[in-house]
């Protein structure tokens, strides 16, 4: 070979070890990317768990602290009641002591029973002696009841005990003579250990929260417990000023103001009693898993990386078969090229629903406007989207509007009569379907099948008037022209017009866009 030769021959050999450097550095660079990007995710999952966790707890402890005040509150009714018919006067009423001694027993979350008449005086309770000109007109609750001609129950801030000296929520109603005129009393007070028992059995980590509190922002027990906690007013925080007037329950992140430490938080309202439920997970304790887990994968991944450089580097010196590398590179480009024609059938079609995406929807568009305008034929497309989909998301959860979209789909595909129509998820909870051949009635027949089959699953959604899932639909039909094309927007937004007449005009119905010109 001469010099000119292998001159060629070693800056070939010389390229392909820059290439092969080149390719280690990648690898390195994929590895530590995609590692970043898992650990990333991961962190997004736990994140996410931690949330699903508080909400649900706080589910189950709000439906727990509703219990716990209707069970005090049927109490007080029955009593009220009973007093009632004897009249606040009657001997019987200041001879019910053992009974009330029984159902204060009976309840494991109340503190006592009592029953003051109309100057706060004490006529009766559950321990069984009246204190000496003991009087209650001073409590916030029987001012209340005083001032408030109302059968309603209340549910008050924390009080200290005037019989056990424990720190109790009050639950009392109004007793009236038999002319309505005011009479006096009846208190249930409930222990707040009865709830701090419970709320420690629960796993919130060491810097986890649990709370309950009224409406208003009165703080009433907080687990751990601290004393100084009681009564506090943390009506200024974000779910009192911005969560708790739009939604009964929710979930957001923040930096405590009774503490300092960052939480991710759930509440739940209760529906009946005006309490609140607040589960708070420290985010500390929620990511200590992925922290040491992180750890430990990047170092597996930096000494990964290490060996892949240092070893890479010594192969990139021996490369020295040209041809050898040339048919692999060969073989490796051929087998790329199967794999992108693999993913190029893939990236037509959405994941989720199964039907046709954007991009596959856009392509066959170009082509059935193109197949339309030599026959002089009609092409038709239906854009549907879901009624209230947000609502319904918020509502039964993403995995729910997920499987609420499966259906819709299968609905959808169901409707591709002939091959040439098409099914197309268009973007989140808008789908659509390409109608070639099809007029504007034919069009609209199509939707309203498609809107009365979807209504048919009976799918739940208690944020619908309908009770069930819902869609509405907008129609557009254009004969094509390839002499005067309009943009492909327009003959969707014509559609998407319609729609929004659909919405606009109480959703659940089919709307049809006004005629254009070709």
């Amino acid at each position: 070979m001469d010099s000119a030769g292998r001159s060629d021959s070693d800056r070939k050999h010389h390229a392909i070890s820059q290439r092969a450097r080149l390719f280690v550095v990648l690898v390195c660079l994929a590895i530590g990317g995609t590692h970043i990007w898992q650990s990333w995710s991961a962190r997004l999952s736990d994140v996410k768990n931690a949330q699903t966790y508080a909400g649900n707890m706080a589910r189950a402890l709000a439906q727990h602290a509703n219990d716990a005040v209707q069970a005090s509150d049927g109490i007080l009714l029955d009593v009220t009641d009973r007093i009632a018919m004897l009249g606040m006067g009657s001997p019987l009423v200041s001879e019910m002591g053992p009974v009330l001694r029984r159902l204060t027993k009976e309840i494991p979350q109340l503190d006592g029973l009592f029953i003051y008449d109309e100057l706060g005086n004490w006529v009766v309770n559950s321990a069984g002696k009246n204190p000496e000109h003991a009087n209650n007109v001073d409590r916030p609750y029987f001012i209340h009841h005083r001032d408030h001609d109302d059968q309603k129950p209340l549910v008050g801030a924390v009080l200290r005990s005037r019989t056990t000296d424990q720190w109790v929520i009050p639950v009392s109603r109004r007793i009236n003579h038999r002319d309505g005129s005011f009479a006096g009393v009846a208190l249930a007070t409930i222990d707040i250990n009865y709830f701090i028992d419970l709320y420690r059995t629960f796993d919130i980590g060491h810097n986890g929260s649990i709370a309950l509190l009224l409406r208003d922002g009165t703080l009433l027990t907080r687990y751990p417990f601290e004393q100084r906690f009681i009564n506090r007013n943390l009506a200024d925080g974000v779910i009192f000023t911005d969560l708790l007037p739009n939604s009964q329950s929710g979930a957001f992140e923040l930096r405590s103001p009774l503490d300092g430490v960052h939480r991710y938080v759930s509440y739940q309202a209760v529906d009946k009693y005006p309490l609140l439920a607040v589960v708070a997970l420290a985010s500390e304790d929620a990511l200590a898993d992925w922290r040491q887990e992180t750890l430990v994968y990047t170092a597996g991944v930096l000494l990964l990386l290490m060996m892949i450089a240092s070893f890479g580097w010594r192969l990139v010196r021996q490369i020295e078969l040209r041809v050898v590398a040339e048919h692999k590179a060969v073989h490796a480009m051929n087998e790329l090229r199967e794999l992108n024609a693999r993913l190029e059938l893939l990236a037509h079609q959405d994941g989720l629903t199964g039907l046709a995406n954007r991009r596959h929807f856009d392509e066959t568009l170009d082509k059935e406007y193109r197949r339309a305008a030599r026959s002089d034929g009609a092409l038709s497309l239906v854009l549907i989207d879901v009624d209230f989909f947000k609502l319904y998301n918020d509502t039964y959860g993403h995995q729910a509007g997920d499987e609420c979209l499966r259906c819709i789909g299968r609905v959808l595909r169901q409707m591709q009569r002939r091959p040439a129509d098409l099914a197309v998820r268009y973007g989140g909870e808008e789908m659509l379907v390409l109608l070639p051949e099809t007029d504007l009635q034919g069009a609209a027949l199509v939707a309203e099948k498609i809107r009365a089959g979807i209504e048919a699953l009976a799918l739940p959604h208690s944020g619908n008037p309908a009770g069930v899932v819902t869609v509405s639909a907008g129609v557009n039909s254009i004969r094509p022209n390839l002499q005067d094309r309009p943009p492909m927007s327009d003959l969707v937004g014509r559609a998407d017009a319609a729609l929004y007449e659909a919405k606009h005009g109480g959703r659940n119905q089919v709307r049809v866009a006004p005629d254009s010109p070709d």
